[in-house]
């Protein structure tokens, strides 16, 4: 797969670099990074560089694909959101973002973009686009949400955070579902 830009004009999607090590180690020591994500604790530069040789390089060579979320075309790494593989037609969405970013629907506007090109036939005419993330993770909840993605349920000890078995709330979106608002989350997501 060649590598996408995305934009909206707001947000910027690019392939992270070892340009974007040290601010990917630093945005990786936020308490709540570490908390909702499965990051290693605690998070090294040796973390980012295996993360950009094991992960963000075989994903875009994979239809996997692992951007770096920026406020503009050359600004500083703000998050990342990935689509991770699942299964022939299918991707999980996985993403992050810094403090000073959150509440500013930027999130929402990456995860449409992430979306408009997965089931885009020119981009990778997915078949659905899961997202798991631990109970109680509401922010995150709150940006599929607001995406088209339909809750699914709660996969009891669904998911390893290092090394400890945690529930996960399931949800996912398919190309026909529009991208608003959806009912049916459970309070308070």
């Amino acid at each position: 797969m060649y590598e996408h830009t995305l934009t909206d004009g707001t947000v910027w999607l690019t392939r992270p670099t070892a340009a974007d090590i040290d601010r990917i180690v630093a945005c990786c020591q936020d308490p709540d990074v570490q908390r909702w994500t499965t990051v290693p604790v605690p998070y090294q530069r040796s973390d980012t560089e295996d993360f950009l040789d094991r992960v963000v390089a075989p994903g875009w060579a994979d239809n996997a694909p692992v951007w770096a979320i920026r406020t503009s075309a050359s600004s500083q790494v703000e998050g990342m959101i990935s689509l991770a593989p699942r299964g022939v037609g299918a991707r999980e969405i996985g993403f992050w973002l810094t403090p000073e970013n959150r509440g500013q629907g930027l999130m929402s506007r990456a995860i449409t973009l992430v979306c408009d090109f997965a089931f885009a036939p020119d981009g990778l005419a997915l078949d659905r686009i899961m997202w798991r993330a631990i109970v109680g993770n509401v922010p995150s909840a709150t940006a599929v949400r607001r995406n088209g993605f339909h809750f699914e349920g709660v996969a009891r000890s669904g998911g390893i955070q290092r090394g400890t078995r945690v529930d996960e709330w399931v949800a996912a979106r398919l190309p026909t579902d529009p991208g608003g608002v959806v009912a049916g989350w459970p309070t308070p997501a």
